[in-house]
């Protein structure tokens, strides 16, 4: 019986079969370019997100003890000597310490004096009106307590200590004794509150100038604390803070204290954290510290867990002449972005499959369609991690990679706005300021720019008063009352705290400025509408003035002076006296 001849396949298996290799391989390729463009875009925006948050540490360490230096220079400054005796100099001490305590209440609400006859002399504010002085007058003597009322209030005895303190055994007195300036002493635990403590001390020498005492002030370490653990980095993110031997100083996934099974605490060291991504980081960190020494900060790398997870670390370090040496950390799990660009290739992958029966132009305009969005997006991210926060998505889809795309434009409104109240934040402040600059530059008129930088009074007070949220409602309505107080074409930001800047770049001179300060300074002064009307208060505020070109050439230089000129204009309302 013949054999049949082997049958060809039919010319439809022929032509269906390459096409569906043709569009699987496009949809790898999609797919690859996908998640080659996703990743970079999360490179680049993770760096810049880390870069960002760990600056946010640096710069809430740099205000949390940045007035620490003022506080030992207004109770002796530089070049004063010493007084002969506590009793010699009483008022004058007091009068000082009331003053030094004054400028930065929260955290150096605490100054003492102690010298080389075992005197002592300290001034501890409960409230911006209530103190107490600690004083001893002889090396025998046990220190006795007074409490009193406003700077030149009378003294009221309250007690006298049972135990016997004697400064010149103390810690704080050593390290002022043996260094020429300023010194920080080691953080350690006041076990009355079991939070961080920082100490920064300062020799006082006598009028011959042998030494004759040190002055310190104390430093809670508990609002740092508190800040990073708020620190919101991604869902698997963390941030630390620690001394150049480990030690824990705050962080946002381990405590800094642990307590003792036999009772007592001691500080937690980061290589002992129960936490293996802060445990891993810190090894890593220490390391590459080791490694590099003086090199520029902050750093960014990534590294491998045991597991194979991939952390984006960031981490800056921050020196002082004092002997200050902080190190602060900021990294999370590259799966905290790379989820989603994951999920979009898998779905891109799938929708490709099934297209098999598409026409190959259809799939091929697609393609282009699809990529140069991917490019835009990509192009985007790039000049958003170079620091353009303005800069344009220009995708306008509804699939995943407009998802994707607003994402990325959520990212960069939160990275330009303050969450509480809606206005620019101190980033987008000196990116517009630096952009209305060089405006201003490339116009042959020479136009001026203004900025007023504004702090306002007694914020604290409302806080204490009526609680942060009402804090909160306090700022968000002082927003919008100087958005409502300038021109359109004016801006207004949230600097920092209670700090806000305002920009004026239309037609601005000098009298101009000032017409727009006495506007906002009345705005400022009517009551606070959100403190409820049987509760009339207002905040009020110091405003300082800068001109382009006039008092700086760059956004720096007329913030810091428009600072300046705001502290003088607090200190003139503080010291004006009162009907």
């Amino acid at each position: 019986m013949p054999s049949r001849p082997l049958s060809s396949p039919p010319l439809r298996l022929v032509l269906i079969v390459p096409y569906v290799v043709l569009v699987i391989a496009l949809a790898i390729a999609i797919g690859m370019l996908s998640y080659a463009a996703g990743s970079r875009a999360v490179s680049t925006v993770s760096e810049h997100l880390l870069r960002e948050a760990v600056g946010r540490i640096a710069q809430a360490v740099d205000r949390h003890i940045v007035g620490s230096a003022a506080v030992l220079e207004a109770a002796f400054p530089d070049g004063m000597s010493a007084p002969r005796s506590v009793e010699a100099d009483f008022d004058a001490l007091r009068t000082r310490f009331w003053i030094a305590t004054s400028l930065h209440t929260d955290p150096n609400n605490y100054v003492y004096y102690g010298n080389e006859a075992g005197q002592g002399f300290g001034l501890f504010r409960h409230s911006a009106t209530e103190a107490e002085l600690r004083v001893k007058l002889a090396a025998a003597d046990k220190r006795t307590i007074y409490r009193f009322t406003g700077i030149d209030g009378p003294l009221r005895r309250e007690r006298q200590e049972d135990k016997l303190f004697d400064p010149r055994s103390r810690p704080w007195y050593a390290d002022g004794k043996r260094t020429s300036g300023h010194t920080w002493t080691s953080v350690y635990i006041d076990f009355g509150t079991l939070q961080l403590v920082a100490t920064r001390a300062r020799r006082v020498l006598s009028a011959n100038g042998s030494f004759e005492g040190v002055v310190a002030t104390d430093v809670s370490l508990q609002a740092l604390n508190d800040f990073v653990s708020r620190l919101r980095v991604s869902a698997g993110g963390i941030a630390y803070i620690i001394e150049n031997d480990g030690s824990l100083i705050a962080s946002s996934a381990s405590p800094n204290v642990t307590q003792l099974p036999e009772g007592g605490s001691e500080r937690l060291k980061a290589g002992q954290s129960a936490h293996p991504v802060l445990k891993a980081t810190y090894e890593t960190v220490r390391s590459r510290l080791a490694a590099t020494g003086a090199r520029d900060q902050p750093q960014v790398f990534d590294f491998c867990l045991e597991d194979g997870s991939r952390i984006h670390v960031a981490y800056d370090r921050l020196r002082d002449a004092a002997g200050l040496d902080w190190i602060m950390v900021v990294a999370m799990p590259s799966s905290d972005f790379l989820g989603g660009v994951l999920d979009n290739v898998i779905r891109t992958v799938v929708l490709a499959t099934l297209a098999v029966l598409l026409a190959v132009v259809i799939g091929l305009r697609i393609l282009g369609w699809v990529s140069g969005d991917l490019s835009r997006l990509s192009d985007a991210a790039r000049r958003i991690g170079d620091g353009d926060l303005y800069a344009s998505v220009g995708v306008a889809r509804k699939d995943e990679i407009g998802h994707l795309a607003r994402s990325f434009e959520a990212m960069q409104n939160r990275l330009r706005t303050d969450r509480l109240t809606g206005l620019a934040n101190r980033d987008a402040a000196l990116y517009l300021l630096r952009k209305r600059i060089e405006q201003a530059r490339k116009d042959r008129r020479r136009p001026q720019v203004g900025v007023l930088f504004i702090d306002l009074n007694g914020f604290k007070q409302i806080n204490d008063r009526f609680g942060h949220a009402a804090g909160d409602r306090a700022l968000q309505e002082i927003g919008e009352r100087l958005q409502g107080s300038v021109r359109a074409e004016d801006f207004v930001a949230r600097y920092a705290g209670d700090e806000f800047v305002i920009v004026v770049d239309h037609e601005v001179n000098r009298d101009v400025l000032e017409h727009v300060r006495d506007h906002v300074s009345q705005a400022l002064r009517r009551p606070l509408a959100s403190l409820g009307n049987d509760v009339p208060a207002s905040a009020g505020g110091a405003i300082g003035m800068a001109l382009f070109p006039d008092n700086g050439d760059d956004a720096e230089t007329l913030i810091k002076h428009a600072d300046r000129a705001m502290y003088i204009d607090k200190l003139g309302t503080r010291n004006t006296p009162h009907a």
